[in-house]
C-alpha cells in the first residue's frame, strides 16, 4: 500500500472548497459549516493565494472584533500556506504540519491544486495503514508451515 499524500488524497477524494479572496468572511465561514470543513481555500482565478481556516477565523476576525460581513477573506487568510506535493510521504507530512502548527495542507503538483489534506485525513489514513499490516501478519501467521517431508501443517499457539 503506497503511504504517501496521492494514495490518500485517491482514498478520501480530492474534492476541494474554495473562497475566493474578495468574498467575505461571512460567507466563507457559512460555506465551511455547510460542508463542515475546517479550511477552505483561497483562489484568485486558477491561482492559489492562500488559505482560510477556523483559526484565522478566531485569531484575525473575533479576537479582533472585526465583522465578517465587512471583513473579505484576504484581510484575514493565511497568506503563502505550506503545501505538499501528492509524492510527500504521510509521515513527512504530518512531520510538517506538527512543527508548523497547521492542520490543513493544500497538495500542489506544480502550481496546480490536487487536493488538500487534513491532521484528521492523516490519522485515519495511519491507522488504516496499521490495520492492514496488522492483518497481512495475521493472514501471514496463519498459512501452511511447509515441512521439509513437503506436508503442510497448520501452526497455532496453545
Amino acid at each position: 500500500m503506497a503511504n504517501d499524500i496521492g494514495a490518500v488524497l485517491q482514498a478520501k477524494g480530492s474534492a476541494v472548497r474554495t473562497v475566493a479572496p474578495d468574498d467575505t468572511v461571512l460567507d466563507a465561514v457559512r460555506q465551511m459549516n455547510a460542508a463542515s470543513v475546517g479550511s477552505l481555500v483561497v483562489m484568485d482565478a486558477d491561482e492559489l493565494v492562500g488559505i482560510f481556516t477556523e483559526r484565522d477565523v478566531l485569531v484575525r476576525l473575533v479576537e479582533q472584533r472585526r465583522d465578517p460581513a465587512d471583513t473579505r477573506v484576504r484581510e484575514v487568510m493565511t497568506d503563502d500556506p505550506l503545501c505538499v506535493g501528492p509524492d510527500t510521504s504521510v509521515e513527512d507530512t504530518m512531520i510538517l504540519m506538527t512543527e508548523n502548527h497547521c492542520r490543513h495542507v493544500p497538495v500542489l503538483e506544480g502550481a496546480e491544486l490536487r487536493g488538500v489534506v487534513s491532521v484528521g485525513d492523516l490519522i485515519r489514513w495511519t491507522v488504516r495503514d496499521r490495520d492492514v499490516r496488522l492483518d497481512r501478519l495475521l493472514r501471514a501467521m496463519r498459512l501452511p508451515v511447509r515441512r521439509d517431508s513437503g506436508s503442510a501443517t497448520e501452526s497455532s499457539e496453545s
